[in-house]
């Protein structure tokens, strides 16, 4: 689905009581250690190509959105992929990788060292697969092909030509499946099984958390890079965060938990009126599956089913949960191209804008805004998640190319 559906129905917004009476609820260090997340964020940093992405102020928006301060941090230069999925599946591969050379020579080989030809014996033959909406089948693709390894990569029906065109030429295998990202994640696990494949997901579910930390782990960087770029004295009050299965909403209010204790801002979750699991699980108050084909112009959140390890952050973690129509987002990739206020023009993608499209639909309503405390106090941080990694349908949305806005 490459075109917004027309805004049918308004936005939801369900407010998390157990978060509300208990503060930002436990610290996650159960789930995500910070070691983890140290060893993740410090090994990242030394791959070539490595630079932290902008965090970029809004005052334009933030004004017109009748809030004190807004900061966008942008995934979209994330070592020429396109999302901030590149700090996921190949920091997962990595590691995979790294612990089979220890195995077999007794040391941990380095990122320089995986990435020539010394251990490609070992490397070459493993095979490492996922299904993905495109972001993070890109990621996988392009770890395997860094740290010497084989990648197959399912994708579903509705993921577009342009996305899958990017995977190949990453060196990956592409199969397309019929059905929905779920029902690709199912035909994966089922295939990998057959032939001792290694499954690189994102989503964690009952018997396989292992690999999904270590993706979450990777994630964190953002979270990191975002606490040394903010001003001094500076801090935000409120996190605005798109969800597919959770996955980079539980890691980044994870890391920010840990450091800022009770500090931390209030997050809002937000994700498509038709993929929306992480929503009816917290009304629910249990993980609850969306059924249906989970049709959504934000084709990188059509999730049905929220990862295991990010609820159990999310249901105590999260302020609220929001559920938004398609429209919402593409109206905040125009806002953001067009250089409100004299802001700095960025380049989102339909997924990408989630959380600030959740945040100018609160905005506009009364009582969201006053149930979110979004007054002129509030200091709004939100993570333009990826770029145009469909240039055409980007275009489309938002009128002109990727590289106009750019340019401007």
């Amino acid at each position: 689905m490459d075109q917004p559906a027309p805004m049918r129905e308004p936005a939801r917004l369900h407010l998390n009581h157990v978060s509300l009476e208990h503060g930002s609820g436990p610290a996650p260090d159960a789930v995500l250690a910070p070691e983890a997340f140290a060893a993740a964020i410090g090994e990242i940093a030394t791959w070539p190509g490595y630079r932290a992405t902008p965090l970029v102020h809004l005052p334009g928006l933030a004004r017109a959105a009748g809030i004190g301060d807004l900061w966008v941090k942008n995934e979209g230069e994330r070592f020429g992929l396109g999302s901030f999925k590149a700090l996921g599946g190949a920091y997962a591969i990595f590691r995979l990788l790294v612990d089979r050379v220890a195995t077999r020579t007794g040391r941990a080989p380095s990122a320089g060292e995986l990435s020539g030809e010394r251990f490609r014996d070992i490397t070459g033959a493993v095979t490492v697969a996922t299904a993905t909406d495109g972001n993070h089948g890109r990621s996988v693709a392009w770890g395997a092909r860094s740290f010497g390894c084989r990648a197959v990569i399912y994708i579903h029906e509705t993921v577009s030509p342009t996305r899958e065109a990017a995977i190949r030429a990453l060196g990956a295998e592409v199969r397309r499946v019929p059905g929905t990202y779920d029902d690709s994640v199912r035909r994966l696990a089922a295939d990998a099984g057959v032939h001792g494949w290694q499954v690189i997901s994102d989503t964690a579910y009952e018997g396989y958390t292992g690999v999904p930390r270590t993706v979450m782990a990777g994630y964190g960087t953002i979270a990191a890079e975002t606490m040394r770029q903010l001003p001094a004295g500076k801090r935000p009050t409120h996190l605005f965060l798109q969800a597919g299965c959770g996955g980079l909403a539980a890691s980044v209010h994870a890391y920010l938990r840990q450091q800022w204790l009770d500090d931390c801002p209030r997050l809002v979750v937000v994700e498509p009126v038709a993929a929306d699991c992480c929503y009816r699980s917290a009304v629910n108050g249990r993980p609850t599956r969306v059924e249906g084909d989970l049709r959504t112009f934000m084709a990188g959140l059509a999730c049905g089913e929220v990862s295991i390890l990010a609820w159990d952050i999310l249901a105590e973690g999260a302020s609220a949960f929001m559920a938004i129509p398609d429209e919402a987002a593409a109206s905040a990739m125009r806002r953001l191209a067009d250089r409100a206020g004299g802001d700095p023009g960025i380049v989102a993608g339909e997924a990408g804008v989630g959380g600030l499209a959740g945040l100018l639909a609160a905005a506009g309503d009364d009582a969201m805004r006053r149930a979110l405390g979004l007054d002129a106090s509030a200091a709004v941080l939100t993570v333009a998640s990826e770029a145009d990694t469909d240039p055409a349908i980007y275009a489309r949305i938002v009128g002109r190319p990727a590289a106009d806005v750019r340019a401007a």
